[in-house]
């Protein structure tokens, strides 16, 4: 007796299991769960996370295609390593990247995307940044990276808006790691005036306001590694205070 291909609802099934995979493994990683480098053995993926093997293997594939896991040949999996190169290299693009996606959703924003902003703000004020021990409030985070998403999101280019999201990811990784060390006063201003300046459709001004946080991100570094004379300070037209530590965007 031949076997039956499988349904259109089991595949929906595997399809699913496999994303919410990914969604746990993808958080892990950026709360450093995983460390930078790790390997990522499927047999032990299988058993902390009570899945089989298929929905971890694509799980792990698309996290290498976003950058987060890597996959080394012949050896598996394993976390994507960070340096102060691939930082330096992750704010210059998102700096550029800004230059278009924010110009881009701007300009084509209308009164509902206003008002996603404005709500996606809100909720982010109301919400504790960390947790009462001092580590990040996983609820904070999601409603951070919606936020953001929502500035952007007028803008008409999924390609872009794709690329946006995995240098926000990349981002992430490091920011998460100085969460303890951030200035909670500071950051909710920031992000109002970042929500402001876009409702008012002031181009230049968010696009700054957003680069200003993004080099928050290379602020405790002396200077650029393989440029021993520059300052990191450069990276951006105005770096902000380097005297505190906001969450960047």
């Amino acid at each position: 007796m031949s076997r039956q291909p499988p349904s259109n609802t089991e595949d929906g099934q595997a399809a699913t299991l496999a994303s919410i995979v990914f969604e746990r493994l993808r958080e892990d990683i950026l709360e450093s769960r995983w460390l930078p480098g790790e390997k990522l053995r499927i047999e032990a993926l299988q058993t902390h996370y009570d899945v089989g093997a298929s929905p971890i293997r694509e799980a792990l594939n698309r996290l290498s295609s976003v950058g987060l896991v890597e996959q080394v040949e012949r050896r598996g999996f394993r976390v994507a390593t960070l340096s102060d190169d691939d930082l330096l290299d992750l704010v210059r693009a998102r700096r550029l990247l800004n230059e278009v996606v924010v110009r881009e959703s701007l300009l084509n924003a209308d009164e509902a995307w206003e008002e996603k902003v404005v709500f996606a703000y809100h909720r982010m004020w109301r919400c504790p940044m960390t947790t009462a021990s001092g580590h990040t409030n996983r609820e904070w985070e999601l409603l951070h990276r919606k936020f953001h998403a929502s500035i952007i999101a007028a803008c008409p280019s999924k390609r872009l808006l794709d690329f946006h999201e995995q240098l926000f990811d990349s981002a992430d990784r490091h920011r998460r790691r100085n969460v303890r060390n951030l200035d909670e006063e500071f950051t909710r201003v920031e992000h109002r005036e970042m929500m402001e300046a876009a409702v008012s459709r002031d181009i230049p001004l968010t696009i700054k306001l957003l680069n200003d946080s993004i080099d928050t991100l290379v602020a405790h570094l002396d200077h650029a590694p393989g440029d021993k004379d520059r300052p990191v300070e450069s990276v951006g037209e105005d770096a902000g205070s380097m005297d505190r530590d906001p969450v960047a965007g």
